[in-house]
């Protein structure tokens, strides 16, 4: 019958998400005796077929079972770690084959003369079983089972440490997203915050329209920018509502281009992925008070590609940054990093900086539908 859970210990688990230590160890249990099982079955066979009596093979195999099995475990659980994975290899060897030798010894001059020969092949057995050529024979028989277990519980370890690398690699990958996108959401509300600050200075009638597009742009960052992909629709309605603000925020003094072509229903983008280009061109292009100051955003969908081409001016003060200086805002160097964690491979980022303009494309493919 199988044991069950107390309902606390089953909350327990359920709460901390551990695995259940009985449910692996029962599940152990059946593996190897499975594997056991299959062991004594084709052996049994095997020899069976060679001596032409399945009986007293396996007979054969099920008494020297026990020696067997306590090798094998001594190998996997103690020599395995002690010495073979601690590169101490000599001394794995030595003590391998010699308890190979001692139990081949134990086989051909306890089990066979005593046990074996007496009991179930009487007329089989002969004095030739007590040679040296009995002895070599009971050394590879058993050096094929702790060979095969040896093999098997090596390439487990293989696997788990594989497994354990994998998922610190992604660990740290999921965190390293996480910080990045962390960064960008306090980076835009301050600047954001700041153009508010501006226009209620300035009592503009326009201070309410922008805390209302504010709040619907924390909406998105709050409530959905925590999804790993969201709806590209959702995405440039984020980067719409942005504009917006920005227009609100410089009125006549920028001229503020948006673009958009090609079908984007359906299609899936990383989360505050695209602003970073945005934000960086009203930042370092137009922040200063100017004339003549340009921002151009155009977005296309060519099937599976979506293009971002986005352009300012350098206006004011912008005009002596180099190009390292226009770059190095937290949200190019962010979206860089989250382009080659999400999109390694499957990007193409350009930027062009002139004496009088600042240009970045990005070329993102999305995949199919």
């Amino acid at each position: 019958m199988e044991a069950k859970l107390s309902p606390a210990r089953a909350l327990d688990l359920k709460l901390w998400g551990l695995p259940d230590v009985r449910n692996i160890t029962q599940h152990r249990l059946v593996q190897h005796l499975l594997f056991w099982v299959c062991y004594v079955v084709f052996f049994g066979l095997l020899y069976g077929s060679y001596i032409d009596d399945y009986y007293n093979a396996f007979m054969v195999e099920l008494v020297e079972l026990p020696f067997k099995m306590a090798l094998v475990y001594f190998n996997m659980y103690y020599l395995l770690p002690r010495y073979l994975l601690q590169n101490r290899y000599l001394e794995f060897a030595v003590y391998l084959l010699s308890l190979i030798a001692l139990i081949a010894g134990l086989m051909q001059f306890v089990l066979l003369p005593f046990l074996i020969h007496p009991l179930f092949c009487p007329t089989t057995c002969t004095e030739d079983n007590l040679t040296f050529y009995r002895f070599v024979k009971n050394e590879v028989n058993i050096s094929y089972v702790v060979a095969i277990t040896a093999v098997i519980a090596l390439l487990k370890n293989w696997y788990r440490h594989q497994q354990a690398a994998r998922n610190l690699t992604q660990d740290k990958l999921e965190a390293e997203l996480k910080i990045l996108k962390a960064q960008i959401h306090p980076h835009f509300l301050f600047n954001t915050l700041n153009s508010l600050y501006s226009l209620t200075l300035k009592k503009s009638d326009n201070a309410p329209e922008v805390v209302l597009k504010l709040s619907s742009l924390m909406d998105y960052m709050l409530y959905e920018a925590n999804a790993a992909e969201v709806p590209l629709e959702k995405e440039l309605a984020y980067i719409r509502n942005y504009i917006s603000l920005e227009r609100i925020r410089y009125g006549a003094r920028v001229d503020i281009s948006y673009t958009e072509s090609g079908s984007i229903a359906g299609r899936q983008i990383a989360p505050m992925l695209l602003l970073p280009f945005v934000e960086n061109a009203f930042k370092h292009g137009v922040s200063t008070e100017t004339t003549n100051a340009w921002v151009r955003i155009d977005v296309k969908m060519q099937d599976n590609l979506l293009v971002l081409l986005v352009e300012n001016c350098k206006c004011g003060d912008n005009t002596r940054k180099s190009p390292r200086d226009m770059a190095s805002g937290i949200g190019l160097k962010n979206l860089q990093r989250r382009l080659e964690l999400l999109y390694d491979g499957c990007f193409t980022l350009e930027t062009e900086d002139e004496t009088d303009s600042y240009a970045a494309r990005l070329e993102l493919d999305l995949g199919e539908e």
